[in-house]
Order: C-alpha cells, then structure tokens, then sequence
C-alpha cells in the first residue's frame, strides 16, 4: 500500500526487501511460492531512497575539523542523528587544516556501513582544501592554504587517502590537469571549487576527471557574460561528460532566483548539500561552540550571539529537498533525485546507493505529500520514525 520512486518516476508498487537489499519480488513469488515473513502497510505514502549528503562539516554541536575531540564519537553522534532528517548516508567534510591536523583527524574518518547502531553511512572524508584559492578562502584560515609543486605534495599532506572520497581544489591550481588524474586514478572524486578560475580552467579539470564543483556560486567568481567561470560549467559544450555541482538550498545561501537559474540549466546536475556546520540540529537559543558563543533563531538560522551576522548553514537535507520543489516548481522525483541519485552518481555507487533498483541497499524514506520524513530505514530496518506514522517497531 504504497507509491515508489523508481526509474526516474512514482509508481504504485510493494517494495521487497531481504537480507539488507530490495529485491525483485517475482521470483520469490512464483518460484520460491512464498509470502513476505514481516509486511507492512504504508498508508499509500511515498517510498523514496535515503538522502546522501556529501558536505556536512559537524552537526549536534561537534565539528569533525576540530582535532582536539573525539572524531569517531562526533560522526557516531551524527550518523545516529542524521536519520531524523531522513540521511542515510554522508560525508564528513573537513575545513582547510594543518598537516598535524589532517593526520589525526583523517584515520578516525573510517568508511563505516549504516546500521541501527551506528545510523547513517560513514561514505569517507570530503577534505574541502587546503589546495584551493586564497582569494577565494571563504572561512578557510589562509595560514593553511597551500599550492601544490607535486602530487607528493598532495600525499603528504593528507597522509590518509584511503579514507577520503572527495577534494575539493582550485582547477587553476593545477594548470595540466596532472593532478586531477592522479587523484581520479586513486579512486578520489574531485571537485572544484573555492577558486578564481576561469572556464576554460575548470573544463580542463572536468575533462581531466573532476566531476563535481563545491557549493556552486559560493567562494568562486561572480558570474560574467563574458567569461562565466565556474558557473558556466553547468552549460558548457566543451566537457565530455555530466557535470554535478552541490548547492545550498536553505533559502539563506543561496538566493531563491539563483536555485532556479541553476535547476533549469542543469537539473540532472544539481546535488543538494547541506553544509551544516556543528550548530545544525541544535534548538534555538544561545550555544556555545568552540570559543564562539552563537544564537540559533527559528531553527533555520546560526547567528554570532548579540549581532545579525550568519556563522553557516544549520539546514538538514529533507527541508533542502523541499525548499528546492517549492522555489524551482520542479517534480517530487526532481527533488529528490538532488538529494539522492545525483549524489551517488558524483562517487559512482548509484548501483547501491540513491536508487530503489533491484540490488540495491535498502536504504530509504517514508515521506507524506508534502515531503516530511515520517519513517527511515538502512539496510532494510527502521532506524527513525515520527510516533504513530506507520506500525513498525523500532
């Protein structure tokens, strides 16, 4: 009793799940004759899959950039927390660091499987810098931003590539696209971002492997009509492949007019991020994080306490998802494709990730019309529900 998002559209059909997988019911049916062990009736809301968030710096008052806590307690506390907004799977996004940084925090970022214990799925490390522009820094301390003379250079100063799945750098940064390929040879997806390139820039680095640009529109020159830069990736004709690009549709940092330029010219590339930094998922009120005291107002908004400027994003990825159909007028599958397919199409595990296809894990969203999250499973068992949405014990 229940809708599913399926093949780039709703329709009316029962999901089957065994042993963590969705799985084609016929053959268990006509050759097994069996019935399923546990059903349950969904009320004729949607099953969508579960959102992958590729850029989450902290959340519930930790920052995974801080060396000095506890790495692993910070993502298990936000992996547990992060199902409530219906996220199955993320990325724990690193700010520009020290190398001593990056050497402590980097081994405690270990891809970990979703569970109910454990919550969402650890995907690996998202390093936002230190190779990036430092006209182009955003909050990034500029004591750390470095050029990069080697791919050595780039080694050494993570140390830990196994654990990292995105780097963002700037494209001008990397004038043959030498590096590109190194770190896409390594099995790392490259985004590009925080950087004065131009357009011809960032092609050479798409063409050269990138498949991504960080929070598009934020840290990279302004669009021009006459060299468009970064932004002008999303309808150039000189790339040979799909472009896909985060944004932030929290109606804060992004302007409403700005989501809608970039959703009509590139809709099957838009990635929604959440970019929540360690003030996400706390109540409104005054907190303090780090040295910094800040004011949560209308759980939509982080302020430095006792004035009116923002400190980051606290959105989670089911309101983004909202947000997105409501401005854009786009399709419930549109809207959440950016928070789901696209999403594992940037790290290339959409065979198991951001779709409901047959062999895929079973990672996904009960949501009613208006898209709010009412139930969340991984692996084909719930791990959060809002009280009395669907008869499932948890």
């Amino acid at each position: 009793n229940c809708e599913i998002l399926r093949d780039h559209k709703i329709i009316r059909e029962d999901l089957w799940v065994r042993n963590g997988k969705i799985v084609n019911p016929e053959p268990i049916y006509y050759l097994e004759t069996r019935l399923a062990d546990i059903s349950i009736d969904c009320k004729g809301l949607l099953i969508a899959p579960g959102y992958i968030d590729l850029q989450i710096n902290g959340h519930f008052g930790y920052d995974f950039s801080n060396c000095d806590i506890d790495i692993k307690e910070a993502i298990h506390k936000t992996a547990s927390g992060l199902v409530r907004h219906g996220v199955t799977a993320f990325c724990p996004t690193l700010v520009t660091q020290s190398e001593e940084s990056y050497h402590k925090i980097l081994p405690q970022i270990e891809r970990t499987a979703g569970s109910k214990a454990f919550g969402a799925t650890n995907l690996g490390a998202h390093v936002e810098g230190p190779f990036i522009s430092r006209d182009k820094k955003g909050a990034h301390p500029l004591e750390y931003i470095k050029s990069i003379d080697s791919f050595e250079t780039i080694k050494r100063t993570y140390k830990y590539l196994d654990n990292v799945s995105i780097i963002t750098l700037a494209p001008e940064l990397d004038p043959t696209g030498d590096y590109v390929r190194q770190l896409v040879d390594a099995g790392i997806t490259v985004s590009v971002g925080h950087s004065t390139a131009t357009l011809q820039e960032g092609e050479r680095a798409i063409n050269s492997g990138a498949t991504f640009i960080t929070h598009l529109f934020n840290a990279m020159l302004p669009f021009h009509h006459r060299d468009p830069g970064l932004v002008g990736l999303l309808t150039s004709s000189a790339l040979n492949k799909q472009v896909f690009y985060g944004i932030i549709a929290d109606g804060i940092h992004t302007h409403y007019a700005a989501l809608k330029i970039a959703f009509k010219s590139n809709p099957t590339g838009m990635v929604l991020v959440s970019d929540a930094i360690s003030a996400a998922g706390l109540e409104s009120g005054k907190h303090k994080i780090g040295v910094q005291e800040i004011e949560i107002k209308d759980k939509t908004k982080a302020f430095i306490a006792g004035t009116n400027t923002l400190c980051g994003s606290i959105a989670a990825l089911d309101y983004c998802v909202k947000h997105l159909r409501q401005v854009t007028g786009c399709t419930t599958v549109e809207a959440i494709e950016c928070a789901t397919l696209h999403a594992a199409q940037v790290l290339g595990i959409e065979d198991r990730k951001g779709t409901l296809a047959f062999g895929a894990d079973a990672d996904f969203n009960v949501l009613d019309p208006a898209l709010n999250v009412l139930a969340t499973f991984i692996s084909g068992t719930c791990v959060s529900k809002v009280a009395n949405s669907l008869d499932i014990n948890i």
